[in-house]
């Protein structure tokens, strides 16, 4: 009696491959499988312990509650997996799905999102007060490069000694600077001076954001 009660609490609670002999190869197959992908964040086919579930088939369309197995045995007949993508409801909600090919699709989105996505740097360009004009435009060509890469720049002016004492002329050269970068940048931070350093900090423009010139321009027309 005990082990008939146990062979039936068994029977209820995981699904048993049909006796078939093509049913039992594909039974084979996805236990393979999903050894492959268990552990990604779903619970799928004989990882599914509850006694029913509600189903959505491939189609997306609501085939209402019925016993794990029978879901199961659903799957199996239409070569797909059954997968538990709402565990808290109740019952909990299973689709049938592909899950090898839902996992690809997914993993597929993840890398071309991160390759779109980038991550600003802050980069800092240092100048002098009485920068010579080619270290000026070397500095200058080095800054749109990293603007052009999506980063942004701290342009900072460091006094010595007496150079501290003519502010207006390290004013004068920041504003110089991001007059020339005004077609890759835009002024995100104005002048600040700390201690010995006087610096602005400029971010790249957007592809559909037009700087102050062109938008002067625009408003003229």
């Amino acid at each position: 009696m005990i082990l008939f009660y146990r062979s039936h609490l068994s029977n209820n609670l995981r699904f048993t491959p049909p006796k078939r002999l093509w049913y039992t190869r594909l039974y084979l197959q996805r236990s393979r499988r999903e050894a492959s992908i268990a552990g990604k964040g779903y619970r799928i086919n004989e990882q599914i312990r509850v006694r029913e579930v509600r189903v959505i088939d491939a189609a997306g369309e609501q085939k209402g509650i019925m016993p794990t197995a029978q879901a199961l045995q659903s799957a199996i007949e239409l070569g797909i997996d059954l997968v538990e993508v709402a565990p808290t409801a109740a019952p909990p909600v299973c689709r049938l799905m592909d899950y090898g090919r839902f996992r690809y699709d997914q993993t597929k989105k993840d890398r071309e999102s991160k390759r779109s996505q980038h991550t600003a740097i802050l980069r800092e360009m240092r100048f002098r007060p009485n920068i010579a004009s080619h270290d000026r435009d070397a500095k200058l060509r080095r800054t749109r490069e990293l603007l052009e890469a999506g980063n942004k720049v701290k342009l900072t002016v460091v006094f010595r000694g007496r150079e501290i004492t003519h502010q207006e002329l390290c004013i004068g050269l920041l504003r110089g600077i991001a007059e020339s970068l005004r077609e890759v940048a835009k002024l995100e931070a104005p002048p600040n001076f700390e201690g010995r350093h006087m610096s602005i900090l400029v971010a790249p423009l957007t592809k559909r954001e037009p700087n102050t010139a062109e938008k002067s321009e625009t408003q003229e027309t």
